[in-house]
């Protein structure tokens, strides 16, 4: 779990507060912006400026502004610090410590924003960018001075000040040092809630659970009524994959907050990973009638219909968002996934087109490709296929995916070895392309560039389980390298114990090396999982040749009524049932 993923934090730009606006932060010429010299004073105030602002400083701020419009970042930073020292003005002194940031010159950072603070010792933003300075620098004194100084300058926005900070420093690897200072401010300020709970997080970080639970534990005896800290501690059950011990937590907060929407949605949510769909549809049906405008809850409510197979009241529920423009777009695709189902393909597609924006507009264009060359319509799926690269320009690794696979289903393993090497030519080390290439090569029964391209893969990525299983089975099926292949395959059940087609080639692989037992096991558990037509002729053959062919027999007599074209099952006919048939 990455720092503070969970919770929305405010970017670095806004650690500065009301002294500088994001505008002014995003860019660097409007980081160097002049500051207003000719903004109206009263006459005291104009008393005051003409004896302090000499020609020597003013000429100094005429430079700085100058080198700022030119890209001179050093000479702008250095001519507002010094014009800083010399008038005594936190303006200017603000707009050096900016500069520095820009330029990422920590000691001049520390330099102006310490100036800045004996000029102005009140000012927060100021106190902000200390904090982080010494955070990033890993000064654990310093850290915690600031920290201290900004709970007791503002105690009221203490939290999310904490929140901003985390946010700034997500990408420094330093997830362990700020623990540290978090461990000796809760020492300094042990009545904090917020400490705790950004230890909590940071110890789940650090993949210390224990840690990360007593933490979360401690943040909510101060402040029991937190809804922040409770969802954290239902989602440390969750990551754990303790999802009873989430689902209790997440009742109670519910049962507790009847008001507060956010424990019964991620209630609903647990029960979905817990398979626990009836009682997920009845979450969200409650959070609907309670709010007639929580479209989320209702448009949840119809992903469980379409996975419970309730594809009327899905539709329904679909149909009835589509006049929320915000809503619109996915519910076109999954009115377009259940015509998909029916096996209605035009109106399928016609749902699909109706989906013009987000990000459910590529797949639902990739779906429709799809679905055409499922039912061999090839040139209109190559007509539409065209018009891709144009819309999804950042797609590009796909398309040639979706491409190659439409010449596969073809047969034309030449032409899409062909495309995909040129593409590779482009994007060498891409895993999709090479796993695609290894695919074709296997099909034209090259076995060596299978092998390479697979290999490669597992040179960067030795976890890839798609590449791991490939191997494996390929090794398995069409060499007697069965160590080998068990070596790949056995780290890809630990990778993913429960994956089907890893049963599946593991099975297999057990098959081809005389166990037949073993095979029947494996493959068993990968068709109860998965009724694949591939593993059901794996399924099949082993169950033949252990002369169970009346059990081979249904399986693969119930396979054909859904796909009588597949190829794996005809295999299994023309190699057994016919030639049993001819004795």
């Amino acid at each position: 779990m990455p720092i503070f993923r969970l919770f929305p934090v405010i970017v670095l730009v806004l650690l500065y507060g009301c002294a500088t606006t994001n505008e002014q932060a995003a860019t660097p010429g409007a980081a160097v912006k002049a500051v207003e010299l000719t903004k109206p004073l009263g006459k005291k105030q104009q008393k005051e400026s003409k004896t302090s602002i000499d020609p020597d400083v003013l000429f100094m701020l005429m430079t700085a502004e100058i080198a700022g419009q030119r890209g001179q970042y050093d000479v702008a930073m250095e001519g507002y610090l010094e014009a800083a020292k010399r008038v005594h003005d936190p303006r200017l002194t603000e707009r050096a410590a900016m500069i520095a940031m820009y330029m990422k010159d920590g000691n001049k950072t520390n330099e102006a924003v310490s100036l800045w603070l004996k000029q102005d010792p009140n000012n927060l933003s100021a106190r902000k960018i200390a904090a982080l300075s010494a955070l990033k620098a890993e000064n654990k004194q310093q850290s915690v001075e600031q920290l201290s100084a900004l709970l007791k300058q503002d105690p009221a926005g203490f939290e999310k000040t904490l929140f901003e900070l985390a946010g700034a420093l997500q990408k420094e690897d330093n997830v362990a040092f700020i623990y540290a200072v978090m461990d000796d401010l809760a020492v300094k300020h042990p009545d904090q809630a917020s400490i705790f709970f950004i230890q909590s997080l940071l110890a789940s970080d650090l993949k210390n659970k224990d840690l990360a639970e007593r933490k979360i534990e401690r943040a909510l005896k101060l402040q029991p009524d937190w809804d922040k800290a409770l969802i954290l501690q239902a989602q440390l059950a969750v990551y754990g994959e303790d999802f009873k011990r989430a689902e209790t937590l997440l009742r109670n907060a519910s049962l507790k907050y009847p008001d507060n929407p956010k424990f019964k949605k991620m209630l609903a949510q647990v029960l979905i990973k817990s398979a626990k769909y009836e009682e997920a549809g009845e979450v969200y049906e409650t959070l609907f009638a309670n709010d007639p405008k929580d479209f989320e809850s209702q448009f949840s409510l119809g992903l469980v219909h379409l996975q419970l197979d309730r594809d009327g009241k899905a539709e329904d529920i679909f149909k009835q968002l589509l006049v929320q423009a915000d809503w619109r777009n996915q519910s076109n695709f999954y009115l377009g996934k259940i015509e998909e189902k029916r096996g209605n393909l035009e109106n399928a597609l016609s749902a699909f087109d109706k989906v013009t924006d987000g990000p459910f507009q590529f797949e639902a264009a990739l779906t429709g490709i799809s679905l055409l060359a499922k039912d061999k319509q090839y040139d209109r799926a190559e007509q539409r296929l065209k018009a891709l690269p144009g819309k999804f320009p950042k797609q590009k690794p796909r398309i040639v995916l979706l491409r190659a696979e439409l010449y596969s289903q073809q047969k034309q393993y030449e032409k899409a070895y062909s495309y995909l090497t040129e593409e590779l030519s482009v994007y060498p080390d891409q895993e999709e392309l090479l796993y695609s290439r290894a695919l074709m090569a296997d099909r034209m029964g090259n076995l060596g560039i299978m092998e390479a391209d697979l290999q490669k893969i597992l040179a960067k990525h030795p976890d890839n389980v798609e590449a791991l299983n490939a191997l494996g089975y390929s090794l398995a099926d069409k060499t007697t390298r069965y160590a080998e292949a068990e070596t790949y395959l056995l780290h890809a059940l630990r990778l993913k114990p429960g994956e089907a087609v890893i049963l599946d080639s593991y099975g297999w692989l057990k098959y081809r090396m005389g166990n037949r037992q073993a095979a029947l096991d494996y493959l068993q558990k990968a068709y109860d999982k998965q009724p694949e037509n591939e593993i059901a002729a794996h399924l099949a053959e082993v169950l033949w040749v252990s002369g169970k062919k009346e059990e081979a027999k249904k399986l693969i007599a119930k396979a054909l009524q859904d796909a009588p074209d597949d190829s794996f099952l005809l295999h299994f006919k023309h190699k057994f049932l016919q030639l049993n048939s001819a004795h």
